[in-house]
């Protein structure tokens, strides 16, 4: 079996073996980022290998799998004339959340820990359970209150035990992080371990392969977290040094209003958070992210892509996910965010594509206050 890449810590450099079942720097209790630069395989080359984002073998950090449930390769579809929906709420747990909760359970696997402990608002949750109950790994969820009844009935139904925490995401977070220091315990984490970004890249290189070896001048993508932007910088990154791409498209990040941490520091100027953001309620719960770990790194992404920032009201929010539906696409309010903040032209002429990154059936419709 081909050894593990070792994590390092972005911020002071601080090297991790990704065997320890640390889950981030032991310096500065920062997330981490992996030490592997892979060369994508050439757009000819990827004929007849197998439908799933594992086709990019090349370019993951693990090989051989063994609890895929055929994740990946979802549709992209046009919307209008220059912007196109790639469908990611077809995954297996009806969310993006599999592209990278199957580089995490493969992880788990080969380190054989004695539980999984993961925190999520919901979507990352039941990818994680789904992924756990492939592997037959024993998991904890820990989820804010609030989260949608029906993503904590899917969490349970995989077998993994959701722990409801009093208090909103963040508060989640820390009640996971607490768990994940204890002997023998993977932490599952969609934001500090980086598996899960070198999963959420593939993204864009179906896009890439879709797209006839080419990408859109503009990739939108729904900020939290941050994982899928994050990821596709990274695969973005990787098709330009393989000289597959001649240029790079901007990345333009999407934050709901009411919780827009990133867009404030984006509008400051700043390289990093700046001042106090509250949680408050939105439709986009999937992305009501206060304190993101990655902030730095994913205001560094947007800027050397040449993108921006945008944000989005509740009625834009709620008006988006009807004009979806109205269109036969059945997505969730958080997952119809891109679309609410570029459906009414401020892409210009560019092309571009929006991920609809979870289905409806998972919260429902919106409704006006």
């Amino acid at each position: 079996m081909t050894p593990l890449p070792d994590c390092f810590c972005p911020v002071d450099g601080t090297r991790v073996p990704t065997d320890s079942l640390a889950w981030c720097c032991p310096v500065c209790r920062g997330p981490l980022d992996l030490d592997f630069a892979p060369t994508p395989a050439s757009l000819k080359s990827l004929t007849g290998r197998v439908n799933s984002l594992w086709r990019y073998t090349e370019c993951l950090p693990l090989s051989g799998p063994s609890v895929s449930l055929g994740e990946g390769r979802t549709p992209l579809v046009p919307l209008t004339e220059g912007v196109s929906a790639k469908l990611d709420f077809l995954m297996p747990t009806l969310s993006f959340k599999d592209r990278g909760a199957v580089l995490l359970a493969e992880l788990a696997l080969r380190l054989r820990p004695r539980q999984v402990v993961a925190d999520s608002s919901g979507n990352a949750g039941t990818a994680v359970a789904a992924y756990c109950a492939r592997a037959r790994l024993p998991c904890t969820v820990y989820v804010p209150e609030g989260t949608s009844a029906k993503k904590l009935e899917q969490i349970g139904a995989h077998g993994a035990r959701p722990e409801v925490v009093p208090g909103d995401r963040e508060a989640a977070s820390r009640a996971a992080r607490e768990a994940a220091d204890e002997e023998g315990t993977f932490y599952a984490s969609h934001v500090f371990n980086p598996y899960f970004l070198h999963g959420t890249k593939t993204y864009v290189h179906e896009l890439w392969e879709d797209l006839g070896g080419r990408l859109p001048e503009v990739i939108v993508v729904p900020v939290g977290n941050g994982t899928l932007l994050l990821g596709a910088a990274l695969a973005v990154a990787e098709l330009h040094a393989a000289g597959l791409i001649d240029r790079r498209p901007a990345l333009y990040a999407v934050q709901s209003a009411a919780v827009a941490p990133l867009a404030h520091a984006w509008a400051d100027g700043a390289d990093d958070l700046v001042g106090v953001t509250p949680a408050a309620p939105t439709f986009a719960e999937g992305i009501a992210i206060p304190h993101p770990p990655r902030a730095r790194q994913i205001l560094r992404a947007v800027r050397e892509s040449g993108g921006t920032f945008l944000t989005v009201t509740e009625d834009q929010i709620r008006h988006a996910q009807t004009d979806l539906a109205s269109r036969g696409l059945y997505v969730e309010s958080t997952g119809v965010a891109c679309w609410a903040a570029v459906r009414e032209g401020p892409l210009g002429t560019r092309t571009a594509v929006v991920p609809l990154c979870g289905a409806g059936l998972k919260t429902g419709l919106t409704t006006a206050p």
